[in-house]
C-alpha cells in the first residue's frame, strides 16, 4: 500500500481545514470574540499539512485499497482537528465531546451532547453548523472539485465517500463532476438561505440552517431546534429543502441540461416520493385532534368512521397535524434530524414509522445518510425474486432497478451491505448498553448514529441529547457515525489488520 501518497492527501486535507477555520474567524472578529481558538487551530492544521505536504512519492496513483484508507483516515484527522476550537474556546472543554459534537457535524449526523446549545459563541455556533456543509458532500470530493489535476484514480477515492451503491459521471472527467456537484451545492444553499432570510430568519439563522439542512445535518442554533422560530412557513421551506438535498444530485444536473425524461424515469426518485408521501399520511392521521388511531384496535369500525369525517372536515388544526408529519418525514428519511415536534409523544404506530425511514434514509448521490432507497427498493425485489426461484426453480431469478437487470454481484453487495449494516447496528448498542439506559434509548441511539439521523427514542429523542452517556459510548457512537457515512466498507478497510500487511 502507498503510505506516502495517503499522508500527502492527509496533508492537503489539514491545510484545507487551516484554510475553512478563516470563516469561523472572521465571524468571531464580526462578534467580537475570542479568535484564539481559531488561530491556534490553523496553526496546528497548517504546521501538520505543510509537513505531510511535503513528502515525496514515487507514484501518485491510488488504488481501491488506498481509496479506501484515505477516506477512513482523512475523515477521523479532520475530525479531531475540527474539535480543537471547541475545547479551547470552552464551548465544549471536554475533548472527547468536542470530538463527537465535531463528528457528529462531519456526518451531518446532528446528535449533540451539548445541553444547552444557546450558551455556545456565535462563532463556535458557524463552525459547529459548517462542519455540516463541509461533509455533506464530502471533503475529498471538494478537494477533487478544486484541485486542477484530473486523474482516473481518484474515482477510488469517491467511490469510497460518496453515498450509494454505485457513483456515476456526469462528464467524463471526474474532476469536472466534482466540481458539477459542488456548483449544484453551493446553488441550492444560496437559495434556501436566501428564501429563510425572506421568511423572517437573521442572515445569521438563515445561512447556518441553511448549511445544517444542505448537509442533511440538523444543527439549529436554539435549543427547541425549529421549533423556536412558531413559523409554518419557514417549516415548509426547510421540510422541502430537506427532502431536496437528500435527493440524487445528477438529477437536478439533468434537469438544468433540460433532460427531464431522465428525472422522471428514475425509479429511486418515485419510491423515495412515494415513501415519504404514504408515510406522512400515515402518521398525520394519528397525530391530527381526535386521531381515529389513538384508541384501542378494538375501535377501528369507529376508526374507519373517523377517518372519513377527517377527510371531510378539514380545518386548520388537520393541516397543522399535515405539516408536522410532513416535516419530521422530511427530517428522519433525509436524516437532517431538525424537530419541530416531540415525537416520543405521538402514537406508538407513528414513531414505528420514523424508526423505518431510519432504516430506509435518503437516495444515493445526495448528503443523506441511511442504507438509501435504491439499495432497499433492490433488496425488497432480490428478496421477492429469490423467493420465487424458490418456489418455481425453472424461473430464473431476474431483477430489475430503473430499467436495468441488476447482476449478480449487485445483488451480492447489497445483501452483504444490509447484513454489515445490521450486524453493526447491533454490536454499537451491545457496547453502549452498559450505559444501564431503556432498550429504546440503546438500540435508537446506535440506529440513528449509523443512519445519520440525529434524535431518536427515550433519552434521546427530540428534547434529549447525548450527554448522558459516558466518553466509551461517545468514542462507540463517534465511530458508528463514521461507519455510516462512510458506508461500512471504508472503516472496515481501514481497521482491518490484512489491509496494513503489506505497505510500501
Amino acid at each position: 500500500m502507498n503510505i506516502r501518497i495517503i499522508l500527502k492527501t492527509l496533508g492537503a486535507v489539514s491545510n484545507l481545514v487551516a484554510g475553512l477555520l478563516i470563516l469561523p474567524l472572521i465571524c468571531a472578529i464580526y462578534f467580537g470574540e475570542n479568535i484564539l481558538p481559531y488561530v491556534v487551530t490553523m496553526i496546528i492544521a497548517l504546521a501538520l499539512g505543510i509537513s505531510l505536504t511535503r513528502i515525496k512519492t514515487k507514484v501518485n496513483n491510488f488504488f481501491a485499497r488506498e481509496g479506501f484508507v484515505t477516506v477512513g483516515l482523512v475523515w477521523i484527522c479532520i475530525a479531531l482537528i475540527s474539535a480543537i476550537p471547541f475545547v479551547i474556546s470552552k464551548d465544549i472543554p471536554n475533548y472527547i465531546d468536542a470530538v463527537f459534537e465535531t463528528v457528529s457535524g462531519l456526518t451531518t449526523t446532528g446528535a449533540t451532547c451539548v445541553t444547552n446549545i444557546e450558551v455556545l459563541s456565535r462563532a463556535g455556533l458557524f463552525w459547529r453548523s459548517f462542519t455540516h456543509w463541509i461533509g455533506g458532500m464530502g471533503v475529498l470530493v471538494f478537494i477533487t472539485a478544486i484541485l486542477p489535476k484530473d486523474s482516473d484514480s481518484v474515482i477510488h477515492i469517491m467511490r469510497a465517500e460518496v453515498p450509494g451503491p454505485s457513483l456515476s459521471k456526469l462528464v467524463p472527467k471526474i474532476g469536472d463532476t466534482a466540481r458539477i456537484l459542488y456548483m449544484l451545492y453551493i446553488f441550492l444553499t444560496v437559495t434556501e438561505a436566501t428564501i429563510l432570510k425572506l421568511c423572517g430568519m437573521s442572515v445569521y439563522d438563515a445561512l447556518l440552517h441553511s448549511f445544517a439542512t444542505a448537509g442533511t445535518g440538523g444543527f439549529s442554533t436554539r435549543n427547541l431546534s425549529i421549533a423556536a422560530f412558531n413559523s409554518p412557513t419557514i417549516e415548509w421551506v426547510i421540510g422541502i429543502f430537506m427532502l431536496l438535498f437528500a435527493m440524487n444530485f445528477n438529477l437536478f444536473f439533468f434537469l438544468t441540461i433540460r433532460k427531464f425524461k431522465l428525472v422522471f424515469k428514475n425509479e429511486e426518485l418515485r419510491w423515495y416520493l412515494i415513501i415519504v408521501l404514504v408515510a406522512t399520511l400515515l402518521i398525520a392521521i394519528g397525530i391530527a385532534p381526535n386521531s381515529p388511531f389513538s384508541g384501542e384496535v378494538s375501535q377501528l369500525p369507529y376508526a374507519i368512521r373517523r377517518m372519513k369525517h377527517m377527510f371531510v372536515n378539514i380545518d386548520k388544526t388537520y393541516v397543522d397535524a399535515l405539516r408536522d408529519a410532513f416535516f419530521q418525514v422530511s427530517s428522519v428519511i433525509s436524516t437532517t434530524g431538525f424537530a419541530t415536534k416531540n415525537f416520543c409523544n405521538w402514537p406508538i404506530y407513528t414513531q414505528y414509522i420514523l424508526v423505518v425511514l431510519m432504516f430506509i434514509g435518503g437516495c444515493a448521490g445526495g448528503t443523506g445518510g441511511g442504507p438509501k432507497v435504491s439499495r432497499m427498493v433492490m433488496l425488497v425485489k432480490s428478496i421477492f425474486s429469490d423467493v420465487e426461484s424458490l418456489v418455481n426453480p425453472h424461473v430464473v431469478p431476474n431483477v430489475k432497478f430503473d430499467g436495468k437487470y441488476i447482476d449478480k454481484d449487485t445483488k451480492h453487495s447489497v445483501y452483504l451491505f444490509f447484513t454489515l449494516y445490521l450486524m453493526t447496528v447491533l454490536v454499537g448498542a451491545f457496547l453502549v448498553s452498559f450505559n444501564g439506559f431503556d432498550l429504546v434509548t440503546t438500540f435508537t441511539a446506535s440506529l440513528t448514529c449509523i443512519s445519520n439521523v440525529g434524535p431518536g427514542l427515550s433519552l434521546v429523542g427530540p428534547l434529549g441529547n447525548y450527554s448522558i452517556f459516558t466518553g466509551f459510548s461517545k468514542i462507540v457512537l463517534s465511530l458508528l457515525m463514521l461507519f455510516g457515512r462512510l458506508e461500512i466498507y471504508a472503516m472496515l478497510i481501514l481497521l482491518s489488520p490484512k489491509t496494513w500487511k503489506y505497505n510500501s
